[in-house]
């Protein structure tokens, strides 16, 4: 089995990380950025095109209002910093999710970012950010709902592909290979639909701690796998 060409990640354990080293939160979180740049340059070596980053879900707006604030922040700086590094190596930045609740200034700074790395194609890197799989597929139901009531949908034209042209992922393929970091066992609400006949890698370490070693080995287990798709 080659390179997946589509690797997801739940970049879980960010918290614990740092409540072990008796530090806040948000530490965990700045410390979590060093393995995104990891992970980012080892998916460019091994050939991978689409990266897709669970940053921020639907969920999280329900933590304290500090860790929130916080996490914008970051998130805010690490646009700073990575935008030009972004557009000077061929990586592309696109979102996917409920963009338009997060703060104005983050909203800028991505649309900004985006723009600059517009006519990058080495490596499309996917921030899921304000996500849920659920609600990405009760927004699809609606632009499909909207299309009905104009008389512009027939019933039989309800596809499992006419489904996915309405996600945020409409143009990105599902992913090969989800990584887990933390050791947990669930999807978290996350690529509910694009994940049905994904490869899961579940590794105990804390996202701080996961390096480009740890993604290239995930590729490693990808590629012992052998991908059926309900086949025999």
């Amino acid at each position: 089995m080659k390179t997946p060409r589509h690797v997801a990640i739940i970049m879980d354990g960010n918290g614990r990380w740092a409540q072990q080293r008796g530090l806040p939160r948000l530490a965990g979180h700045e410390r979590g950025s060093k393995s995104i740049r990891e992970c980012v340059e080892a998916a460019m070596e091994a050939g991978v095109e689409f990266i897709t980053l669970y940053a921020f879900s639907s969920e999280n707006w329900k933590r304290p209002a500090a860790e929130v604030t916080g996490l914008m922040l970051l998130l805010e700086r690490f646009l700073d910093e990575k935008a030009r590094e972004m557009k000077e190596e061929g990586v592309r930045l696109l979102t996917i999710g409920r963009t338009a609740e997060l703060p104005k200034a983050c909203q800028r700074k991505l649309a900004d970012v985006i723009n600059l790395t517009a006519g990058n194609d080495k490596l499309k890197v996917i921030l899921a950010l304000s996500y849920s799989g659920r609600t990405e597929i009760v927004d699809a139901v609606r632009k499909i709902v909207a299309e009905a009531r104009t008389g512009e949908l027939n019933e039989d034209a309800v596809t499992p592909e006419f489904i996915a042209s309405h996600l945020y992922t409409a143009d990105i393929p599902d992913p090969d290979l989800l990584i887990r970091t933390s050791g947990e066992m669930r999807l978290s609400n996350f690529l509910l639909w694009q994940l049905s006949y994904t490869e899961i890698h579940v590794t105990p370490k804390l996202w701080p701690d996961f390096t480009k070693a740890d993604f290239h080995a995930a590729l490693e287990d990808y590629r012992n796998r052998n991908r059926r798709f309900g086949g025999v």
